[in-house]
């Protein structure tokens, strides 16, 4: 049997605004409900379920591969939203991408302090 990661919880302080804020960024398929998540699938058969969390949720960071055409998009949307992105996880570089590993990669934030990445090669290249 091989492992595969399946879904993961992601608190937050609004399931059905956090779920909406990154299908409406990264595209995707609108949400699902499953008892009492919100449910945003992306295309690797993984999906991050959304919860409410009734204390300041912790940030984590979340990480998806995505090809240069989608990377270019979801860039607009970022933009069009006025949202500050930068090219490296501290912050340090805004309004910049990085070109790590020969590809091209970004980050910015959900509104709960989550720190969200796109990035157009893996890690390690």
């Amino acid at each position: 049997m091989s492992v595969k990661l399946n879904h993961t919880i992601v608190h937050v302080s609004d399931k059905h605004a956090s779920a909406r804020f990154l299908v409406e960024i990264l595209g995707l398929p609108e949400p699902t409900t499953y008892g009492p998540f919100v449910v945003v699938q992306v295309d690797n058969e993984v999906a991050l379920d959304y919860a409410d969390d009734h204390a300041a949720p912790h940030s984590q960071h979340y990480a998806f591969l995505v090809d240069d055409a989608s990377f270019d998009e979801i860039k607009a949307r970022i933009i069009e939203r006025g949202l500050t992105y930068w090219a490296d996880p501290f912050h340090r570089k805004e309004s910049q991408e990085n070109s790590e590993d020969g590809g091209r990669g970004l980050y910015w934030n959900d509104p709960d302090g989550h720190h969200l990445e796109i990035l157009t090669v893996p890690y390690g290249g």
